[in-house]
């Protein structure tokens, strides 16, 4: 199916969110392809998750998004950049979500990390840096409900994963990275997972 034809059923972003894409854009923050986030959002309003977890807030973009998936769902996100962490409260501020949106400035893998008052998450949300995705994995799955799903974002990392060789150099050692993770997915033990070729590739992860 060509883009052009998918793209005529994506829904239209209200100018709020046109804001925060046209700031992404501008500022090179990553933030999700429009199918994507359909894909996310239909995922979201499927599963009606009472708690997410996210890791890796960037500017709140993702965040706000499964917020109107899924409005009576309680939503962590954390954020380690400090630019990125005030521009995502200042827009969670500006929907007014942030008795519903509750942003952490911090590492998520950091031991000072305080997970305890956290969960268990219904949804967990990965898409922080490519690099550590096996690290995080690990803690999501300590963090996840019984029937829960774990979620990552830029599995295919712009076909890259396939063809590394047709990427920079560094690009090329993430996209390795990411391969040895899907591959290390694919055969958890613990864990069944499916990857959907949609927006930048995302992989969906549930208990066996």
């Amino acid at each position: 199916m060509s883009e052009s034809y998918w793209d005529q059923f994506i829904e239209e972003s209200i100018p709020e969110i046109k804001e925060m894409e046209s700031e992404a854009m501008r500022d090179h923050v990553p933030i999700m392809e429009e199918d994507g986030i359909a894909f996310l959002k239909q995922m979201i309003r499927i599963k009606q998750p009472k708690t997410i977890l996210e890791i890796g807030a960037a500017i709140g973009y993702s965040a706000i998004q499964m917020h109107f998936a899924a409005p009576d769902s309680q939503i962590v996100t954390i954020e380690r950049d400090q630019d990125r962490f005030e521009r995502a409260r200042y827009y969670i501020s500006k929907f007014d979500l942030q008795d519903k949106i509750d942003l952490q400035l911090g590492d998520a893998l950091a031991d000072n990390m305080n997970y305890n008052h956290m969960g268990p998450f219904d949804v967990i949300f990965i898409d922080a840096a490519k690099g550590k995705y096996k690290q995080f994995f690990e803690k999501a799955e300590q963090l996840l409900s019984t029937n829960g799903v774990i979620i990552t974002d830029n599995v295919l990392f712009k076909g890259y994963v396939q063809n590394p060789e047709l990427a920079s150099k560094r690009l090329s050692k993430v996209a390795q990275k990411i391969d040895h993770y899907n591959k290390w997915l694919m055969s958890h033990p613990d864990f069944e997972t499916i990857i959907v070729p949609v927006g930048d590739g995302i992989s969906l992860s549930t208990k066996r």
